[in-house]
């Protein structure tokens, strides 16, 4: 029955999809703004991981041909699955701290004063801001949670490309 819908509404699932992007974009900015939680390097990484997932849902939601919704969800899922590792990563280094846990450059400061080779591996050994917990629901922290929707993503859009072929040309 589900299945179903998958191959009814594919652009449905896909702007819900979007939506749900927007969404858990909003609730971060909630947390960084209202709450007072400063984003790290990973986090910050993993927000333009979901900003790519809902620019490119939201392209192939757009139109009805099967090439174009093929190919934003396939770009979508690439984004979803880069998402999904940074944050991976991040769960990691929460549950098996580095030794010396120091604070480094923030991701700004970082692409600013290192050449782009030298950043993304500085970015990716994390920092002592990654390793905090400063957040958790149900026994969750951001990461853990972020990873789960990006997997979640990645399903339903595995799902999609491999139903593609019902789809109805438009």
């Amino acid at each position: 029955m589900i299945l179903d819908w998958f191959d009814a509404a594919p652009r449905r699932i896909l702007a819900l999809m979007c939506l749900a992007c927007i969404g858990l974009l909003a609730f971060g900015l909630y947390l960084q703004h209202v709450v007072g939680l400063e984003p790290c390097p990973m986090c910050i990484v993993q927000r333009y991981a979901l900003v790519l997932v809902a620019i490119f849902t939201g392209l192939a939601s757009a139109n009805g041909k099967k090439g174009w919704i093929v190919s934003w969800s396939l770009l979508a899922l690439l984004s979803s699955g880069f998402g999904a590792f940074t944050a991976a990563r991040q769960t990691w280094l929460q549950w098996y701290p580095p030794e010396f846990a120091m604070c480094g450059r923030d991701f700004y400061g970082m692409i600013e004063n290192y050449s782009f080779s030298r950043a993304i591996p500085m970015i990716f050994r994390g920092s002592g801001d990654c390793a905090a917990v400063d957040w958790t629901f149900l026994g969750g922290s951001i990461a853990n949670w972020s990873f789960v929707c990006f997997v979640g993503f990645a399903v339903v859009l595995l799902v999609l490309l491999a139903r593609s072929r019902r789809y109805a040309v438009a």
